[in-house]
């Protein structure tokens, strides 16, 4: 996706935003629409798809909810009277964030820019008024996960339901909860719009990990800064995602971009269990199941200033690169049939890849076109 991504970090004031919802309120509460016509207006009646005119509702009675959108309303209910209760805020005391209960024990999920550098957190969760204290156990910045725990356990500390990412489908209803800009226990709704996406993150200033994420779920559900760390909820009250950015368009609101509204991205439940049961096990993770090519590298730029390949500037030590013969100064131009322009780019080849698998290398050495077949290592 050639699109600059947007961190879920919140930074506002909450004063400010209130300040803003008092005034949407106010400026909501008109007596009359500009425009109208004086007077009462008729009601109309409806023709219905087999051409039978329906009479009108009655002026002062609401019309009966059919079966089908009351049920539906009972499912949004029921999920969320479920999954909030496992959702926490974290203050990292540089921006907020949220997460999710993982397990009985005091465990929580979230995002590697959630936590950030930081050590100790401020966790409120549902069952208290007053933040608890949690410190990182481990942060996986590669695909932008972490697992933070709590000092004590608090009474009725309720663990989510994760979900089966592969049973994720195109249209299906979600709602996503967390803590934007500061408001906790929110929720949006909207639905799944792509499966299988991969997502390169910002970095530096934008908050981000730089991370390159394969198998997202992309949502038209409202995500904002704050929701990062959150919970992506199907209406079984299973966890399917963690929301973690949103996209931005580039062409607007000058050279960071604005939000693009309804396009955000989750971390599908699969990835986000084998992380977190490696880090609570092992204290770190053992097996990321990334391809890695075994090289540093370096986006080089051609006569036109556009990006051109990736120079290598070192090679692993008992990695695939150097095995295959690859050496510094070394431009990748190609891998397998992807044509390799940065190291975005490249990250992206090596996302849809798995480890153990050969690929054949394009590369650039003294001007002169040369391949390499490379057994692929683990991140």
């Amino acid at each position: 996706m050639d699109r600059s991504l947007l961190r879920g970090r919140s930074r506002r004031p909450l004063l400010t935003l209130a300040a803003g919802l008092c005034a949407a309120a106010l400026a909501s509460g008109c007596s009359a629409a500009e425009g109208m016509p004086a007077g009462p207006i008729a009601p109309i009646a409806a023709t219905t798809a087999t051409g039978r005119a329906e009479a009108p509702t009655p002026a002062g009675q609401a019309a009966a909810p059919s079966r089908a959108t009351s049920d539906l309303q009972t499912d949004y209910e029921g999920t969320i009277k479920n999954v909030l209760p496992s959702v926490v805020q974290i203050d990292a005391g540089n921006a907020l964030g949220s997460g999710i209960v993982y397990d009985t024990h005091g465990h929580i999920v979230t995002n590697a820019h959630v936590v950030g550098s930081g050590k100790t957190f401020k966790v409120t969760v549902a069952t208290r008024e007053q933040p608890l204290t949690a410190r990182l156990v481990s942060s996986f910045p590669q695909q932008d996960l972490a697992v933070i725990k709590l000092d004590a356990i608090p009474k009725g500390l309720r663990p989510a339901r994760f979900g089966d990412s592969s049973e994720v489908a195109v249209g299906q209803i979600v709602l996503a909860m967390g803590s934007p800009l500061g408001l906790s226990s929110s929720v949006t709704q909207g639905i799944v719009s792509a499966v299988g996406r991969t997502v390169s993150e910002g970095s530096g200033e934008s908050g981000g990990t730089g991370a390159t994420i394969s198998d997202m779920v992309q949502t038209s559900a409202a995500i904002n800064p704050g929701n990062s760390g959150g919970a992506l909820v199907d209406l079984n009250s299973e966890v399917i995602g963690i929301p973690t950015l949103a996209a931005t368009d580039p062409g607007i609101g000058g050279s960071s971009g604005s939000a693009a509204p309804g396009i955000g991205f989750a971390i599908p439940a699969s990835t986000v269990k084998t992380v977190a049961d490696q880090i609570i096990k092992n204290g770190k993770v053992t097996h990321s199941g990334r391809a890695a090519l075994g090289i540093t590298g370096r986006t080089v730029l051609g006569t036109d200033l556009q990006p051109t390949g990736v120079a290598v500037v070192s090679t692993t030590k008992n990695g695939g690169a150097r095995a295959a013969g690859l050496k510094a100064g070394d431009i990748i131009v190609r891998l397998g049939s992807r044509r390799i322009t940065d190291i975005t780019s490249l990250s992206r080849a090596l996302a849809a890849d798995k480890p153990g698998q050969h690929v054949t290398v394009a590369y650039l050495r003294n001007g002169a076109s040369k391949t390499a077949k490379v057994k692929l290592g683990e991140m």
